[in-house]
Parts: C-alpha cells; sequence; structure tokens
C-alpha cells in the first residue's frame, strides 16, 4: 500500500468512528477486512453509507430496518454477514 492509500485508510476510520460501539466495530472489521481488495463500485456503496445518520446506520445494522436503496442494503448485510 502506498502512501495516499495508506492515508485513505486513516480518514476513513476517523470517519467510520460514529460514537456507537457496535456500528465502530463493524466498519472496523469491514475496513480490516474487505477495504484493500473491494471492487471501486463496492467502496462507493460504503463511502455512501458512512454519509448515512447513525440513527438509521442503528437501524439497518441491527435487522429492525432495511435500506431502501438495493446497493446499501446487500452492503449492510455483507458487513453485518462478517464473523467477528
Amino acid at each position: 500500500m502506498n502512501d495516499a492509500d495508506e492515508l485513505e485508510l486513516r480518514r476513513l476510520r476517523w470517519k467510520c468512528r460514529r460514537g456507537m460501539r457496535e456500528l465502530d466495530q463493524l466498519f472496523g472489521r469491514y475496513l480490516d477486512r474487505e477495504w484493500r481488495q473491494a471492487p471501486e463500485p463496492q467502496r462507493g456503496v460504503f463511502l455512501r453509507l458512512l454519509d448515512c445518520e447513525d440513527d438509521k446506520l442503528w437501524h439497518w445494522f441491527m435487522g429492525h430496518e432495511t435500506p431502501a436503496d438495493a446497493e446499501l442494503a446487500n452492503l449492510v448485510q455483507h458487513i453485518r454477514n462478517l464473523p467477528a
């Protein structure tokens, strides 16, 4: 990984900090395990996910609701299924 990639990853880690331990862990797990090899379209969906409000994210990741956007819904499910 080059310096620009490392800088981007650090920026994303900061953006993933939501103040809810559960969300922080889910996003951190995705960054650690998936981000580097994720295709650009999936990275774009993840960036859109990070722009969503915390209360929506909480309901989506806890399975109480499903995002109307199919790409977001698929990524939420993918992140939820990552092993702990």
